[in-house]
């Protein structure tokens, strides 16, 4: 499964892979990832089958690295990019995974009651320097992990392209620009997002691409949660994979 010229360097920094090619569709394994203040955290990685255009890090929702990201790694993998998600709550609970239920989003929401930004991008930091060998690096997030991508976009090293879904706190970060190209894709009808803050967005940062979905919700690329909207997904991924082909070239 892996990348021509990725088995090398896997082996040679102690990553061992613990889930090869099941049933010929490409899957990841679970590696660790040192931040720059020594922490290990673990990461969930995905190669493509063939040499890869790049490396997509993938920002988690509050739901920690579960089947949804997984996938979403997975998909990334099969669109020809390596993808990376890092677990960026393990600072507070390692291996933490949840499901969409009432009572799992009301646990769930206990880790951004006072979220810590910058050690969560000090942890994205280490995913984007795990992949930078293998070409241009792009980012990807969803809720929680669309405001990481953002602020990634505006205060981090390594990244050629940004995209963040749905993300809550892009508006107390709208006063910094993104140093590189950034998509943003909301929901109308997104519960937690004012379409005022999306137009503040808007008006502080005229060089992001910002979508607005009609009738979408929060969670709405998200196809394990009660408001996914297909429709709105549909239009949303590939938006998302043109905007990284645009911009991931080696």
């Amino acid at each position: 499964m892996a990348a021509t010229g990725c088995g090398n360097e896997w082996l040679a920094s102690g990553i061992t892979r613990s889930t090869l090619k099941q049933n010929g569709s490409t899957v990841g394994q679970d590696i660790k990832l040192t931040a720059s203040d020594n922490f290990q955290l673990g990461a969930y990685r995905a190669d493509p089958p063939g040499t890869p255009m790049g490396a997509v890090v993938v920002i988690q929702e509050i739901f920690g690295i579960n089947h949804h990201i997984r996938g979403v790694c997975d998909r990334l993998a099969a669109e020809g990019y390596v993808a990376i998600a890092p677990s960026i709550f393990d600072r507070i609970e390692p291996n933490f995974t949840s499901g969409y239920s009432p009572d799992e989003i009301a646990v769930a929401r206990k880790f951004v009651a006072n979220p810590d930004f910058p050690a969560m991008l000090r942890d994205t930091q280490a995913a984007i320097d795990a992949v930078k060998n293998v070409g241009p690096v792009g980012i990807i997030g969803f809720c929680l992990g669309g405001s990481i991508a953002y602020a990634a976009a505006t205060k981090l090293s390594g990244l050629k392209a940004a995209v963040g879904y749905y993300g809550g706190a892009i508006i107390r970060f709208a006063d910094d620009k993104p140093t590189v190209p950034t998509q943003l894709h909301f929901g109308e009808k997104d519960a937690g997002i004012p379409l005022t803050d999306v137009e503040t967005i808007k008006a502080k940062r005229p060089e992001v691409e910002i979508f607005i979905y009609p009738g979408a919700q929060h969670g709405f690329h998200c196809d394990e949660r009660a408001s996914y909207d297909k429709a709105s997904a549909d239009i949303a991924w590939p938006r998302s994979m043109a905007f990284f082909a645009k911009h991931l070239k080696k």
